[in-house]
């Protein structure tokens, strides 16, 4: 990307859209479009054309999406399949009418089977049955991924899907009926400490495994594959270890420092048992993670602490 592009960062306010506002500003990438959704409402089809054809960005970085926790995604998978494909739609078709010159495309770890031999390589998309919790997202996520892989076979576009793990970090959302893993575990046990509270529930058995990146890192990992990985189908981006849902927990009482019981409730679900990427790939363009996981969960708790309270 040249310094000078129109970018367009659809979803800036979002936890993955505004840490890749803060990666292209440390940058040097000044000249961004960015438009909240009381401004331009992704999915309503004639807006978003009239965006992209007033504006006309060089590059667009789809970062916008409905996203929710396994709970909010088990309550409302209509909505989760639906609004994300409206807005992939628009989006993607919008930004070929109007000759953007890149796009990238921000997937997710769930497009793969259930089943699927871990660590998850990119040739294992549809080779099984999706997680049944939060297939409606995962469809979603396969279908843009898709459309950019054949708007660059079939028109020489150069579209780019990146498929990072469970991410969490500064600007999350914290709400308890809808948030990840992360935020979730965060907010418990932050108010559990305050509260002195005996005991924090968790959801599952605990031995869940979970692969999570820092936003920031992330966003580091998607600007260095912008302007260095060139390809039909998407790449995985990531740490390449994972942790079991005991030790993120435990992980997280220590940064919060909350004394009481973690107890895990096996009568709620687990999720998909392990999601590991296979990150070789992209390691191999030059990129590896920087940021470790006690470290992020702190500066998200830290940034908890001064923005959510």
């Amino acid at each position: 990307m040249k310094r000078n592009d129109k970018i367009y960062v659809a979803g800036h306010k979002g936890m993955v859209g505004s840490a890749i506002v803060r990666a292209l500003e440390k940058k040097g990438h000044n000249n961004l479009v960015l438009k909240s959704h009381a401004e331009l409402d992704l999915t309503v089809q004639q807006d978003v054309q009239n965006f992209f054809n007033e504006e006309k960005p060089d590059v667009v970085f789809l970062a916008a999406a409905k996203v929710g926790g396994i709970g909010a995604n088990i309550a409302n998978p209509v909505s989760f399949l639906m609004d994300n494909i409206i807005i992939q739609h628009n989006v993607i078709n919008s930004a070929f009418d109007a000759d953007v010159e890149k796009l990238i495309f921000l997937g997710s770890s769930c497009i793969y089977p259930t089943k699927a031999k871990q660590p998850l390589k990119e040739e294992y998309l549809l080779t099984g049955p999706l997680e049944p919790t939060n297939e409606g997202y995962a469809l979603s996520k396969i279908v843009g991924l898709k459309a950019c892989e054949y708007y660059n076979k079939q028109y020489g576009t150069n579209y780019i899907g990146v498929m990072p793990p469970n991410l969490y970090g500064i600007n999350d959302n914290f709400d308890l009926k809808t948030a990840h893993v992360v935020a979730s575990l965060i907010k418990k046990m932050h108010l559990a400490k305050v509260n002195n509270e005996p005991q924090v529930e968790i959801w599952g058995s605990g031995n869940q495994y979970r692969e999570l990146m820092f936003v920031d890192d992330m966003a580091d990992a998607t600007l260095y594959a912008a302007d260095n990985y060139a390809g039909d189908s998407f790449i995985n981006i990531g740490v390449g270890v994972d942790y079991t849902i005991r030790e993120l927990s435990e992980t997280i009482q220590k940064v919060v420092g909350y004394e009481g019981e973690l107890f895990f409730d096996t009568s709620k679900p687990d999720g998909m048992f392990r999601k590991v990427l296979d990150v070789s790939n992209f390691n191999n363009l030059g990129w590896k993670s920087k940021i470790s996981l006690e470290e992020g969960l702190t500066l998200t708790y830290e940034w908890f602490l001064n923005n959510e309270l």
